[in-house]
């Protein structure tokens, strides 16, 4: 076991089979741990328990220097951000619907832009609680989401039958450059826009070639 994140790596899992999620966060499925870190030597990667308390243990193949690094960094970012900093829980069911979760995910941006500190916690109940990488999953999909205005303070953990993962809010200075990136990108867009609605007025494509007149040619196949 590493002493600075309690994770078990490579040849420290004792479970005789793992879940497996891959470098990509593809879902490779149950199989021996052996096997697992097969997987994780042909990508010259290493082999970590996400989520050690699961039946079987989930693992995920990763570059564990880089996730070690990181984990620091999210650390001291969240001691320094204790201060002052109330932590908020939003729970999500696994069989969510599209309506609830974007609820739910507004709820989670709304506390992030506070200044507040979100803990997301996936309630597995009854079979669902065979398949902790489902809920693995569904907190990859959180992290995407809210990449803009939060950092990943704690890895996905299993506690009991769920499985929750720490939001820190990104700092000022974090928030500005994450501003002005989507700013920019906005801008593009448009600029995109404008420039495909003035080609058009030309009788244009993107690529400048004249567009076909599809009424014409309508007009030709009925003679």
């Amino acid at each position: 076991m590493d002493t600075v994140t309690n994770a078990f790596i490579n040849e420290d899992i004792s479970s005789p089979a793992v879940l497996l999620i891959g470098s990509k966060g593809e879902q490779i499925g149950k199989i021996a741990t052996s096997k697992a870190l097969e997987y994780a030597q042909k990508e010259n990667l290493d082999l970590v328990l996400v989520a050690p308390s699961a039946n079987p243990p989930v693992a995920k193949i990763l570059d564990f220097g880089k996730y070690k690094y990181e984990l620091e960094h999210r650390q001291r970012e969240s001691r320094r951000n204790q201060i002052g900093a109330d932590v908020k829980e939003i729970r999500f069911r696994l069989k969510i619907d599209q309506n609830d979760f974007n609820i739910k995910m507004n709820s989670v941006v709304k506390f992030l832009k506070a200044g507040d500190k979100v803990k997301v916690q996936i309630q597995l109940r009854g079979r669902e609680q065979q398949h902790p990488e489902y809920g693995i999953t569904m907190l990859q999909k959180v992290a995407e989401i809210i990449v803009d205005c939060g950092t990943i303070a704690a890895e996905p953990t299993a506690e009991g039958r769920n499985i929750s993962m720490l939001i820190s809010p990104l700092n000022k200075k974090e928030l500005t450059i994450s501003e002005q990136r989507r700013r920019g990108s906005d801008a593009k867009n448009a600029r995109a826009a404008r420039q495909a609605a003035r080609l058009a007025a030309k009788g244009l494509d993107a690529s400048g070639k004249k567009l076909e007149n599809k009424e014409k040619g309508y007009k030709d196949a009925k003679k």
